[in-house]
């Protein structure tokens, strides 16, 4: 049972290593890591409950697309269809 334990402990340190690094490499802000300009938030709203310090983000300019670390915690701008 102990070995069962330890190892159970050291799959779950290396998932929360790897976590945090992967969260650490993200960029963060509204602003595009290629071009940057603005991004535009895309709505996910399971995304915004499971992972709530991360956005979907859209670069109208360059098109970039991918996952920010969010910088504020103030209502975000959402890209809408009109």
């Amino acid at each position: 049972m102990l070995i069962a334990g330890v190892l159970l402990a050291t799959v779950l340190l290396r998932f929360s290593i790897v976590a945090t690094v992967v969260y650490l490499l993200l960029p963060r802000g509204p602003s595009c890591p290629r071009c940057g300009v603005e991004a535009a938030t895309i709505r996910h709203p399971f995304l915004r409950r499971v992972l709530p310090w991360l956005e979907h983000r859209w670069c109208l300019d360059c098109g970039w697309n991918g996952l920010v670390r969010r910088v504020g915690g103030g209502p975000a701008e959402h890209l809408t269809r009109g």
